[in-house]
């Protein structure tokens, strides 16, 4: 057991203080760069702004997603209904409704209105 301990096999070096643990004494360390995605590869292009209409039907999607009418990316086949996870979609989508009134331009009310419309029906025709 001793052996085991003396010559494990591999080397685990710390980096998240930014200091290279094996690097020679004194020697300065590379700081770690940032630009880069977690994969390593420098970011393609620039992410849009974020907007509430695209938020919105992002959530549509998904709950549309979970009561199986939109088909698996990855896949091509229809996906397995969830409709406790759609439903709690579709009420999140009511909640934001809710405790936005008031502030939505006329495009974003609508938007709202007609998606939360449109998934209820949906949702009443997937629970038959």
């Amino acid at each position: 057991m001793s052996e085991e301990r003396d010559n494990p096999g591999f080397t685990v070096v710390d980096k998240r203080g930014g200091r290279d643990e094996t690097a020679e004494e004194g020697a300065p360390s590379q700081p770690e760069s940032t630009s880069h995605t977690a994969g390593g590869e420098p970011p393609k292009a620039d992410l849009p702004k974020p907007e509430f209409g695209t938020f919105l039907l992002s959530l549509g999607t998904s709950a549309f997603y979970h009561m199986g009418l939109v088909q698996d990316p990855e896949t091509g086949q229809p996906t397995e209904p969830n409709l406790p996870v759609a439903r709690q979609t579709i009420d999140t989508l009511e909640l934001l409704q809710e405790k936005t009134r008031g502030n939505l331009d006329d495009d974003e009310s609508k938007l709202l209105q007609n998606l939360l419309t449109e998934l209820r029906m949906r949702f009443i025709d997937a629970s038959k």
